[in-house]
């Protein structure tokens, strides 16, 4: 049985939502090819199954959030609102709660996965040698990562730990920051610091890093390694490109493991440049040995009010 929506725009730009020559709108049918889309004056109608004309008719529904929020929709927008449809979060059991929430033990407290978000990377880690964890900021993804990896390295399961960042320009230039190249991308590695100053004393990071058993790198430096024996964590993977996300995943050598973190909300890349983030479900989901873990804002971990203040935004945008 078929079905017709329709969407009413008026008020914004067609150009915005169709893109320039209408790419946007030749995107969208080219995915959802079984549905009717059809573009008239200032209504945009969908026929076809029910369940089949549901996701297109989301899609437009984003952009058009988008469209009021920030009066543009760039095509990274549209190729992670895309990607998010075609791979949607799988439904994930809660966990129980207990002493298998325990990571990492250090010298001053003890780090545990907090809530079913966090629990899934630990699990997920365990049996599978690269996991994906894609939530937005606050649900404690990097913070996780890191403690996943000092754990694997004290039970000597490997022998180093590199972590990696894009060093995307998120608003600002480096080359008006202050200081040498190393000072200009600290900024981009501090929150990777930051996360393993709370599980190693600072004069074990400090040696640690002297021996580059602990490697922090933007992510451009490791093309051409190969990394036996390792756990890599790649942060902030939505500002990686496509072909940086295939290279950072094949540095994997003998015994490594990696985890992948980003926000597919918070792409910083060029517009015209996919994130690999975004396209990684879609091309790796039916891989053995890869997971993917989705968080959402009720693994917010951060002040109490950081949950409230999400909640808040989504209530506005939704107006």
């Amino acid at each position: 049985m078929t079905t017709e929506k329709t969407i009413d725009i008026e008020g914004i730009e067609p150009v915005i939502l169709f893109g320039a020559y209408d790419s946007h709108l030749k995107k969208i049918r080219n995915e959802f090819p079984e549905v009717l889309i059809t573009a008239r004056g200032t209504q945009i109608t969908f026929r076809g199954e029910p369940e089949e004309v549901a996701i297109p008719e989301q899609i437009f529904r984003e952009m058009i959030s988008l469209a009021d929020r920030h009066g543009e929709v760039l095509d990274n927008d549209l190729n992670a609102l895309i990607s998010l449809a075609l791979c949607p979060a799988p439904r994930q059991e809660n966990l129980p709660q207990g002493d298998g929430d325990i990571i990492v033990t250090t010298p001053d407290y003890t780090v545990r996965a907090k809530t079913n978000g966090q629990r899934r990377m630990v699990a997920e880690a365990k049996t599978n040698d690269i996991v994906f964890a894609i939530g937005p900021a606050g649900t404690g993804k990097t913070y996780t990562a890191v403690a996943i990896a000092v754990a694997a390295w004290k039970a000597k399961s490997v022998k180093r730990i590199v972590l990696a960042r894009p060093a995307v320009e998120a608003g600002e230039s480096l080359g008006f920051l202050p200081g040498d190249l190393a000072q200009k991308i600290d900024p981009y590695l501090r929150p990777l610091y930051d996360a393993l100053q709370e599980m190693l004393t600072a004069e074990k990071l400090k040696l640690l890093t002297e021996r580059r058993v602990i490697e922090i790198v933007p992510l451009a430096y490791m093309r051409g390694r190969t990394l036996n024996n390792s756990f890599i964590i790649l942060d902030e993977a939505q500002n990686a490109s496509n072909k940086q996300m295939k290279m950072c995943l094949t540095r994997l050598g003998i015994n490594s493991k990696a985890i992948i973190t980003g926000d597919v909300t918070q792409i910083d890349l060029p517009e015209k440049m996919e994130s690999g983030l975004t396209n990684s479900p879609k091309i790796l989901n039916d891989i053995k040995g890869i997971s993917f873990v989705y968080l959402d804002k009720s693994d917010v971990v951060r002040h109490k009010l950081v949950r409230e203040i999400i909640n808040a935004y989504e209530i506005h945008e939704q107006k």
